[in-house]
């Protein structure tokens, strides 16, 4: 069987590292986008099974990416997890992710939950602070 695929869309590069190890550790293959523009460009041509996601970018906003996710039947499986130090806009659009995260973040609690999310039966969105 093939690992699923996790994209991590995160600006900050000691954060994005973390999340790729954590993620790896889960069974997940990873992938690393550090702007919004890049991130918009990757999705046209993958469907990862998980996304990690800043909502503060360079160049495309979080939001509008997850929107995005949202709106392209392609992703109707994709889980998303916004991780965030926003906490007021991240919880603006908790009906419309999988998974909500405070930065900072725990990897391990990461690490956890992403395996539920993908590996287990599907669940209502939940946020952590």
């Amino acid at each position: 069987m093939d690992r699923p695929s996790a994209l991590i869309i995160e600006d900050d590069p000691d954060l994005s590292f973390l999340f790729s190890r954590a993620l790896e550790s889960a069974g997940f293959e990873t992938e690393i986008v550090n702007a919004g523009d890049a991130a918009m460009m990757r999705l046209l041509s993958m469907v990862p099974d998980i996304v990690t996601l800043d909502l503060n970018l360079p160049g495309v906003s979080g939001e509008h990416i997850l929107r995005y996710i949202r709106s392209d039947v392609r992703m109707a499986d994709t889980k998303v997890i916004i991780a965030s130090a926003y906490s007021r806009l991240s919880d603006a659009l908790y009906a419309e992710a999988d998974l909500v995260l405070t930065k900072p973040v725990n990897i391990r609690q990461l690490r956890d939950l992403a395996m539920r999310l993908v590996f287990s039966a599907p669940s209502s969105t939940q946020s952590i602070h």
